[in-house]
């Protein structure tokens, strides 16, 4: 037995009530480990991939992106939903091209974070990239607009600080910078 096995929710019934673009929204019912049964509304995401990009002066590049459901324009790392079947790397090398015009000769893998435990089954896979070249032009989806920005290890941290920076993703990834420096892979 799990030495977690007091606190595991076990699936009831399930039953998709929306289904949109990209994200489906569930409701369940579940039994409790006390034996009493509840509802749980869920969200499941294909996943997605953030990027710390480092230029070679040691800068990070970031994006400038109006995001709707907060109707505001937020900074934010470079990053992008998962398609299907596509592994994670390839999914972060695409979406830096894509957004950024940069292509990177060396990438890592640092973790994962899932910003939403609460109602949805998002992941984030974390990646670094370094000794980026400008490629060309942005690709951007025809319904996207960004800029392109960029700002040293230390600005970025002072930003989230001063409450520039709130996208979580973007406050997760930073959170793997002194890996990042540490690494010697910079």
């Amino acid at each position: 037995m799990s030495i977690d096995a007091h606190l595991i929710e076990t699936e009831l019934q399930t039953e998709q009530v929306f289904s949109g673009g990209f994200l489906q929204v569930h409701l369940a019912r579940v039994a409790l480990p006390n034996g009493a049964e509840s509802f749980r509304e869920f969200i499941t995401h294909p996943g997605a991939v953030v990027i710390l990009a480092f230029l070679p002066s040691g800068d990070l590049l970031f994006e400038r992106q109006f995001r709707y459901p907060l109707r505001r324009v937020f900074l934010e790392l470079p990053a992008g939903k998962i398609d299907a079947g596509e592994d994670p790397l390839q999914t972060a090398q695409r979406e830096l091209r894509e957004e950024t015009g940069y292509t990177a000769a060396s990438w890592h893998y640092l973790g994962v974070m899932h910003p939403c435990i609460g109602y949805s089954d998002e992941r984030i896979e974390i990646f670094a990239a370094y000794d980026l070249v400008r490629d060309g032009e942005q690709k951007l989806d025809a319904n996207e607009f960004l800029e392109i920005t960029q700002l040293s290890p230390e600005a970025a941290t002072a930003a989230v600080f001063a409450g520039q920076i709130t996208d979580a993703k973007t406050i997760s990834a930073l959170f793997w910078l002194p890996r990042c420096q540490q690494s010697g892979t910079k």
